[in-house]
């Protein structure tokens, strides 16, 4: 990856659709080459605030934008520079991935649209990334695990090299020791290929396990924002914090 680290800023998001408002107004900054994660329960608004940033929910109000140590802003959303420092990575591997298409044609689709050369070497690089190796390149998805296909969704993410990752529970359709592997995958990637992360999920363990800072939100409203760590040693200030931690029985920070 070329040029400096980027970061996210978001101020002001609301997203409606029609008298229904998924997000009120939502306010964070992710430093560059930071991992920041968003927690709530269904319905709090955590994954439409990933839609919005890339231009997959209405954004009635707010701004969004790139940032660099040297610079404030860089690409506006919705632009083709934008959509390719700002990946999205899904929940489900399997309908995130074309049926029909094998995971060569996946892969190959976001280098048409931008124009890439050596389509081959960057397909076997990204592949590589994601530990698979070139043996997968004609699979269809029905032939890979459920794991191997959220490599392969990362895959299609990494191969525009990105500086952003935009994370919206990405092990939660995976067992658990499968959700084990990808989370270490995502993080060696971050630390070497300088990402920054913007994750959602329900699962307390799963986001501290990636992420240093977290924003708590509840029926599309921000409630706090927090360390990774004061939230592993339950020093948080709401009512409704403490509530997700009740529910996340046993819930710890693994650093494993």
């Amino acid at each position: 990856m070329s040029g400096p680290a980027l970061g996210l800023q978001v101020h002001g998001l609301r997203v409606a659709y029609g008298d229904f408002v998924a997000v009120a107004d939502a306010n964070f900054r992710v430093a560059p080459g930071a991992s920041f994660g968003i927690v709530g329960e269904s319905g709090s608004g955590k994954s439409t605030v990933l839609r919005a940033i890339c231009g997959l929910a209405p954004l009635q109000a707010g701004r969004v934008h790139l940032h660099s140590a040297q610079t404030t802003e860089l690409a506006a959303p919705g632009s083709k520079a934008f959509r390719r420092q700002v990946q999205m990575v899904f929940q489900d591997p399997y309908g995130s991935l074309h049926p029909r298409q094998t995971v060569d044609r996946i892969l190959a689709e976001p280098l048409d649209i931008h124009h890439l050369d050596k389509p081959q070497a960057r397909i076997e690089e990204a592949l590589d990334q994601v530990g698979l190796g070139s043996a997968y390149r004609f699979r269809y998805p029905h032939q890979l695990s459920g794991g191997q296909r959220q490599r392969v969704a990362l895959a299609r993410a990494l191969i525009l090299q990105p500086q952003v990752l935009l994370l919206d529970e990405p092990t939660s359709a995976l067992d658990a020791s499968v959700q084990a592997e990808v989370l270490n995958l995502l993080e060696r990637l971050r630390e070497r290929l300088g990402l920054t992360f913007l994750m959602v999920s329900h699962d307390l363990a799963v986001v501290t396990h990636l992420c240093d800072q977290i924003l708590v939100m509840q029926h599309g409203h921000s409630v706090e924002q927090i360390s990774a760590a004061d939230l592993a040693a339950g020093r948080v200030s709401q009512d409704y914090t403490r509530s997700l931690m009740r529910a996340a029985e046993g819930f710890v920070r693994s650093d494993t």
